[in-house]
């Protein structure tokens, strides 16, 4: 899943809303770098990643990206349901996007000194363009596909993967509606297994 999504599944601290984002940006054993909430936010994106990817909704959404793009499908149906849960964002929160968006915003600002670099340096933009309000837009998710691709190094047609979105749009949307419901019911699991280990610590 893309940054929205984990960050709407990662709504439990400050701590788990940094740890849900902080899962695109660090690699590796994260134990003696951080503690407390934030790597279980960061334990929480990898078993949500693990869980999307061997999905069967998923990878049959996978499958309808055109083949000169299919090595990087992943990545573009990471986006292109960032950009169905924006859209039918009053379905799952009774929270406005764009005000579920300046929370997220305030946090990550208010602790930049637990970003890594990488974060740093597009969260300037991030904020001044909202991003997380505007993957409701499809205009948006042409743009964030051309900065992907930009940020790929081996060569990439990523940036014309929206012809892949607007060709498969409804069947995309169904699955990723279908998708989203299995996957919040994953993610409350895995809340109350953390609860039980915490009370158990007690």
């Amino acid at each position: 899943m893309n940054y929205l999504a984990h960050l709407f599944l990662s709504q439990y601290t400050p701590g788990f809303l940094i740890g849900g984002l902080l899962g695109d940006f660090v690699k590796g054993n994260v134990e003696h770098i951080y503690t407390g909430d934030i790597k279980k936010g960061i334990y929480l994106h990898r078993k949500i990643d693990v869980y999307t990817d061997t999905h069967n909704i998923f990878r049959s959404s996978k499958r309808l990206i055109s083949p000169k793009r299919r090595r990087f499908a992943g990545i573009l149906i990471d986006l292109f349901y960032d950009h169905f849960l924006a859209k039918n964002w009053s379905e799952y929160s009774n929270i406005e996007l764009f005000h579920f968006s300046q929370h997220v915003y305030k946090v990550l600002q208010s602790n930049q000194d637990l970003l890594p670099e990488s974060l740093k340096l597009i969260l300037p933009s991030m904020i001044s363009q909202d991003w997380l309000t505007s993957y409701r837009e499809v205009a948006a998710v042409e743009n964030a596909l051309k900065r992907i691709s930009a940020r790929v190094k081996r060569e990439n047609d990523i940036k014309s993967g929206i012809e892949d979105l607007l060709s498969n749009y409804q069947q995309l949307e169904s699955n990723f509606l279908d998708f989203f419901c299995d996957l919040m019911s994953y993610t409350n699991n895995l809340y109350c297994q953390l609860d039980s280990a915490n009370q158990k610590q007690i």
